[in-house]
Order: C-alpha cells, then structure tokens, then sequence
C-alpha cells in the first residue's frame, strides 16, 4: 500500500498459488532456509527452496539479490555462488509482489569489516593496497575483505590534485584510521596525516 499516492497494489499469485502464498506466509525474519541455486541472473539468484513449493514463474521460490550475496566484492555472481550449489541462507522478507521469498548468503557469515575494526583505533596507521581511485578519493585495502577510503582532501597536501596524479591502483600506502563508522561499515582514512 502507498497511502501518499493512495495506490494498492494487488497480486494474483496469492489467488493463483495457494500453496506458495501459504509458505511464505509460514516464513519468519532471520529463519535459517536450505536450497539449491537454481540460476544466476543479471539482477540476483534465484534458490528452491528444500521445504518449498515451486514456483510458478521463477525458477525457485528464494531470491538473493547480489548485495546479499556476499560481505567482499565481487564483479558476477559466479564468484560466489554456481548453478547446482547448496546453499544456506537467512529469510530477509516476503515479496508480494513476485511470490517470493527474500534471502541472503551474507547474513549467515560473519561481518569481516566489524570483526576487523574491533582491533582498530582512531590515529591508528595501517599498509594498504589501493583498489580503486574515483575523483572524490580512493579505496584502499587494508585487511581482506576490508576496504577504507581516503577522501580527496586526505589524501594530498595539494587540493588541486587529481586522485591519479596521487596514486596509482596497486600502489602499497601507509594510512591513518581518521574515523570507524561501525553501523555503516565506513572506515575512513588519510595519506596526508600518515
């Protein structure tokens, strides 16, 4: 429902799949689900379900979009995950609209960005692999699967310099912790205090 546009939105699965509708609804935040991935897409994976109905459209009744997948980057979901793999997941939400059940890989892993700034303290210096430069700063890895950024003004002496003409991606640089921002997984850094 969107009360702002006064606008409902209905779904015929609901009317159509008694028995999906009926296992979603069954589905609790946080429950642990088993499958198998059933196919990789541009958009996210789809799962079925070991206790779950098929669906009638999709391939599987769980759905993990790629932010889901997985705490490291990644560039395709194959990195992660393959058709045919077992997988474990977290029931995320209901999805109405699709008749499917939201999941995530990620959650069933532990968080290695708030396992590594728990030995981490403002000032502190630090090595690390520059992953990525953009104009606003750059992304340095300073553990695996932990990544900081530097932002522009941290990161020379001359504001008026580009982030390339700085640094170059795989260049090893020493950093200062500036600032741990544990609720949004941000670690600040800086080039110019080290």
């Amino acid at each position: 429902m969107d009360l702002e546009e006064s606008r409902v939105s209905l779904s015929m699965v609901a009317t159509e799949n008694p028995e999906l509708w009926a296992f979603l609804k069954r589905l609790r935040y946080g429950q642990r689900l088993t499958g198998t991935v059933a196919t990789i897409e541009s958009f996210g994976v789809f799962v079925t379900l070991d206790e779950g109905p098929d669906h009638p459209v999709y391939p599987g009744v769980g759905f993990i979009t790629y932010p889901e997948l997985s705490w490291r980057r990644f560039e395709a979901a194959s990195e992660v995950v393959e058709v045919g793999q077992r997988v474990y997941c977290e029931f995320l939400q209901f999805d109405t609209w699709n008749g499917e059940a939201r999941l995530s890989l990620r959650a069933t892993q532990p968080d290695p960005f708030l396992w590594f700034v728990d030995d981490i303290a403002v000032g502190q210096r630090m090595t690390g692999q520059v992953t990525k430069v953009l104009p606003f700063g750059v992304f340095v890895q300073v553990a695996e699967d932990v990544e900081g950024l530097v932002h522009l003004p941290e990161l020379s002496a001359d504001p008026g310099r580009a982030p390339e003409d700085v640094v170059q991606v795989g260049e090893e640089l020493t950093v200062v912790v500036t600032d741990i921002d544990r609720e949004r997984r941000r670690l600040s850094l800086s080039l110019r205090q080290a």
